[in-house]
């Protein structure tokens, strides 16, 4: 087992990477604060891992089961309620702790839900997902959907310990495996030129998921994301790096309709089109795009947006993202492979003229 923290002073947490974390009992319950336990999972989840957990708690404790529709879909506040009526209905208190098993859908509003039950209860993370276990379960972001936006309505909630167990990876699916592997290549984009290259010579172990190479890879993964978090926990400044190809992934997912593109999916094709952009801008070459897709091809993942986004619903969609602050819309470019920048100079005929390439004629 190797552990990393996220430095938060009072609110530092620690991140479990190993094998059969999800049966080592001491690890699970040493961060639960009380005598009761709400497990939120979903209905793919579930079946497969949350009999493990119960063994795993042990009969010293009173557990609540909410099991959740599986699907990005699902991520709305009518879905959340859920948590909040098993909450209600078990009487659980202050001091019971949320405790989210499955992936970022299920991490993200079972922290949402923790961070408001009672105005903030325990919480921890088990993510079961790649894209969980190196994006979404780090950081203290959550939320849920509205039609209109991505992660628009939800609050900064740190968890109390992230449990990642690499072993649950063996039953996930292709395709979500997949949409993993765009968060991981990500962080080598953006702040690790040398991890970006590691990557890239072992496309051919990580596809196979080569234990020793999927740990590591997960393990800097998330010690990237935990040194941008430390330095920005909000998200005022150098934390929206790690939203490359985010602002054209979250437009894409909106307009398809959640859940038609996973989110990994749409990061993917909104990287491509971020490291486009900056070539355009000059700061990065034809060839290190051609590169990056080449590597998410071969990784069965897009490197184009859905042809039939009018440049129009890109703009509107666009103009909806967290990090537009008073009109200004800001993306998140590479200055080089390895180094990000976060810029606010991008016009609308620029974008516009940007688009119309990828948008129906």
């Amino acid at each position: 087992m190797h552990t990393l923290f996220v430095e938060l002073a009072e609110r530092s947490y620690p991140i479990y990477i190993g094998e059969g974390l999800l049966d080592e009992t001491l690890l699970l319950t040493r961060h639960i604060a009380g005598k009761q336990v709400l497990v939120v999972s979903n209905d793919t989840v579930a079946p497969i891992y949350l009999p493990r957990l119960r063994k795993a708690l042990g009969d010293g404790y009173t557990v609540t089961e909410v099991i959740l529709p599986d699907g990005e879909q699902h991520k709305t506040l009518a879905v959340l309620e859920r948590i909040f009526d098993g909450a209600l209905r078990d009487s659980h208190n202050r001091s019971t702790t949320v405790l989210a098993l499955g992936g970022g859908v299920v991490g993200d509003m079972a922290g949402f839900a923790a961070a408001s039950y009672q105005r903030g209860v325990n919480f921890l993370q088990i993510p079961t997902t790649l894209l969980a276990q190196v994006d979404s379960s780090v950081g203290g972001k959550t939320a849920v959907n509205h039609p209109l936006g991505k992660n628009m309505i939800g609050a900064f909630y740190q968890p109390k310990a992230v449990l990642i167990d690499t072993a649950v990876l063996s039953t996930l699916p292709a395709r979500e495996y997949a949409a993993g592997l765009a968060e991981v290549i990500k962080y080598g984009l953006i702040c690790d030129g040398q991890f970006y290259r590691w990557l890239l010579h072992r496309r051919d172990a990580l596809r196979e998921r080569d234990p020793e190479v999927l740990a590591e890879a997960i393990e800097r993964s998330c010690a990237a994301k935990a040194q941008v978090v430390a330095a920005d926990e909000r998200e005022g400044g150098i934390r929206a790096i790690l939203n490359l190809g985010h602002t054209f992934g979250h437009a894409i997912e909106a307009a398809q309709g959640y859940g038609q593109w996973l989110h990994g999916e749409a990061v993917a094709a909104g990287m491509v089109l971020a490291l486009r952009l900056s070539q355009q801008r000059g700061t990065v070459t034809a060839e290190a795009v051609d590169e990056l897709i080449a590597w998410l091809e071969a990784m069965g993942l897009p490197s184009a947006p859905p042809a039939d986004m009018p440049v129009a619903v890109w703009l509107e969609h666009m103009g909806r993202d967290k990090k537009v602050i008073d009109g200004r819309l800001r993306l998140v470019l590479l200055q080089a492979i390895g180094e990000a920048a976060i810029v606010d100079n991008v016009s609308r005929e620029e974008l516009e003229a940007f688009l119309a390439p990828f948008a129906p004629t």
